[in-house]
């Protein structure tokens, strides 16, 4: 994904030109041969991702054992939107670093007047969120615990930080005392099996900064009220 921004940051022309390409033979056939196919081009590889994205089950990024992306053709045709701007998109970037690699590096570089929002792979402690089978060897629950310490050393200097994660009492406990969560609901229609599909409850924490409309939430779990924002 980052690969994909920073080719689109430099060459916008050329990933726009292979997408344009990538519509005109768009079929079933032609989206498990763009699957399968490595290019040497970083535009053909950044339009690659960008049409398998659009083309994709559910827009799902998913890869197998082997580190091969293998989601199967979806059900959506659009290739190309009426508002793709790849040119005004490549000017926005133009300023912005882009950096791809451990979390800590980058909570470790904030500071104060600085706002990071943070979005791991949900904890899988509750094995309700559809991470268990991939989220444990990407992102345990050390993982968590060590988020969270960086967290609180970004807060420590001045930074504010917006934090997702599972609604669960594993969480709640984690992040007790530091800044002020709240419970959402979203809906989940991502996953392959129509059975995982549903409403999920989110945490999001806020530290370092007060809600600017506060509300009042509970987290499974606790009997204090926190603020929502």
């Amino acid at each position: 994904m980052i690969d994909c921004y920073l080719t689109v940051k430099a060459d916008p022309d050329g990933v726009w030109r292979y997408l344009r390409e990538f519509k005109r033979d768009h079929s079933d056939k032609f989206y498990y041969e763009i699957r399968n196919a490595a290019f040497r081009s970083p535009a053909k590889t950044a339009a690659q991702f960008i049409y398998l994205n659009r083309t994709c089950f559910n827009g799902i990024y998913r890869e197998n054992l082997r580190g091969v992306f293998n989601v199967p053709r979806g059900t959506k045709d659009s290739v190309i939107f009426p508002d793709d701007d790849f040119n005004a998109i490549s000017k926005l970037l133009k300023p912005v670093q882009l950096l791809s690699g451990d979390f800590a590096g980058s909570l470790q570089a904030a500071k104060k007047g600085d706002f990071v929002f943070v979005d791991p792979p949900y904890t899988v402690r509750h094995n309700s969120n559809g991470f268990v089978k991939y989220n444990q060897k990407i992102f345990d629950w050390k993982d968590q615990i060590r988020l969270r310490d960086e967290v609180k050393a970004a807060a420590s200097r001045g930074a504010k930080l917006l934090i997702t994660n599972a609604n669960h009492p594993s969480i709640v406990e984690l992040y007790d005392g530091i800044g002020s969560a709240a419970a959402l609901n979203r809906a989940s229609v991502i996953s392959g099996d129509s059975t995982s599909r549903g409403r999920y409850s989110e945490l999001v924490i806020a530290i370092g900064y007060e809600p600017k409309e506060p509300a009042v939430s509970r987290a499974p779990g606790r009997s204090e009220r926190r603020q929502a924002y």
